[in-house]
């Protein structure tokens, strides 16, 4: 009798181990699963261009007009969190029509608060670690200045201009909208941000003094880059047209060729940032893109 108990016993105890090992294995697969990097696409606003011929050093787009996304994104990382870029200024959410600038260049509209679309994806201002902004333009830095506990990843050329006299007494709200950012990491060439080649900022000058693209690896859907304002739609990559507001058109060139380079060898997929096509094509929040 005693033997048999002792069989029990012991088929009981390797079934315990073996139930152990089994939700040891769950959690490890769980865990895998949770462990790659994320991409949450959130619309900073929209954009209409009333005069197109500004994104063209030639006559090409005289009397076309376009729509232009503006999305901010979040990066979840297991590491941390990163947003890139912060959309068009809040002051625009609320307003019952959309703003035209007094050039009649662009007609610009915001609905929703960082915080509203944080909510969306179940987080808040406080659960952002970095923030990098392709660059220092109105339309990039929006809402910048209330993610003062975030970690402000910046290229040192963009700093300094931005910072300029020159920025602060032609455009003040500019430099306005980032002055109030003192958790300032500033950098200078391409950054790993978490160490481990899935989130870079990649150093591509020309449009500003220290723009930047973003590139990132997801599992799933494999590398790709998102290019902040190096191309604002898909004629100017195919034909390298260059705004006529670009800070330096010869740099400019100097980051498409390099920046087409790097996409090729990594095999990454290109969107556009401001490209309505392109925002449209990725998951919205609470969705995202693996």
């Amino acid at each position: 009798m005693k033997k048999v108990v002792l069989v029990f016993l012991l088929f009981g105890a390797l079934g315990c181990k073996n139930a152990k090992k089994e939700v040891e294995t769950e959690n490890a697969i769980e865990l895998a699963a949770e462990s790659g990097v994320k991409l949450y696409t959130l619309s900073g606003g929209t954009v209409q261009v009333n005069q197109l011929e500004l994104f063209s050093q030639d006559t090409t787009y005289t009397g076309q007009t376009k729509v232009f996304a503006d999305a901010f994104y979040v990066i979840e990382h297991p590491k941390g969190t990163l947003m890139w870029d912060a959309g068009l200024p809040e002051m625009l959410v609320g307003m019952p029509e959309p703003y035209t600038d007094p050039s009649g260049a662009f007609t610009v509209s915001r609905k929703d608060s960082v915080e509203a679309l944080l909510a969306s994806i179940d987080m808040t201002i406080d659960d952002i670690d970095y923030l990098s902004l392709s660059h220092t333009h109105f339309d990039h830095s929006g809402h910048a200045e209330k993610l003062k506990k975030a970690i402000w990843l910046v290229q040192e050329a963009e700093y300094d201009f931005v910072t300029s006299e020159e920025v602060q007494q032609t455009n003040a709200d500019v430099y306005n909208a980032v002055n109030d950012l003192t958790n300032i990491k500033k950098i200078n060439g391409d950054y790993d941000v978490f160490g481990d080649g899935k989130v870079v900022l990649k150093l591509m000058p020309g449009h500003t003094p220290g723009h930047q693209v973003l590139y990132l690896e997801l599992d799933e859907h494999g590398p790709l880059l998102l290019t902040g304002d190096l191309y604002h739609f898909y004629e100017n990559r195919e034909y390298k047209r260059i705004p006529i507001f670009n800070f330096d058109v010869d740099k400019t060139k100097e980051s498409m060729a390099a920046f087409e380079t790097f996409a090729v060898e990594k095999g990454a997929k290109v969107y556009l940032q401001h490209a309505k096509g392109d925002f449209d094509m990725l998951p919205k929040a609470p969705n995202y893109l693996k």
